[in-house]
């Protein structure tokens, strides 16, 4: 499993041009799927997620959660995290996982995420979504559970 975890402002996600999700600040996640992954990488995943501590205390270090902050969790999945451009200027997904067990265990994550007593909104998987974010920092995290 795969994650990109993005510190942001107001965040608001769309599909067909109608709003899906928004969140006011928080994390948008971006969580890719691999071939492979179940349960253990979703606990991992989610666990870490909501344990980072990327936003700024009192004296001004990365040292409180989400939680920590009242924030929300945009998480969207994106199978593109498997892209291979290794060889060529195409890239492969073929380290992906199928649809089916991608999107169980991208909505077992964002279950697990609330489980820590966060707010979590989601995107719609498969579908061609568009994201207006403000990057916040910026800071940008990589995350891999394999």
């Amino acid at each position: 499993m795969r994650a990109v975890v993005q510190r942001v402002g107001a965040t608001k996600l769309t599909v067909d041009g109608k709003t899906v999700a928004e969140i006011p600040h928080g994390l948008t996640v971006y969580l890719g799927v691999g071939k492979g992954d179940g349960e253990e990488q979703a606990q991992k995943t989610a666990k870490k997620i909501a344990g980072l501590r990327i936003f700024s205390d009192a004296a001004g270090k990365m040292n409180l959660s989400v939680g920590d902050i009242g924030g929300e969790i945009l998480l969207v999945s994106q199978f593109t995290l498997y892209g291979d451009c290794r060889h060529g200027n195409r890239p492969s997904f073929t380290e992906a996982e199928e649809p089916v067990a991608a999107d169980r265990l991208y909505e077992r994550t964002a279950e697990l995420l609330r489980g820590y007593g966060l707010t979590v909104k989601t995107g719609v998987f498969g579908a061609d979504m568009h994201i207006e974010q403000t990057n916040e920092g910026p800071v940008t995290i990589l995350l891999e559970f394999s």
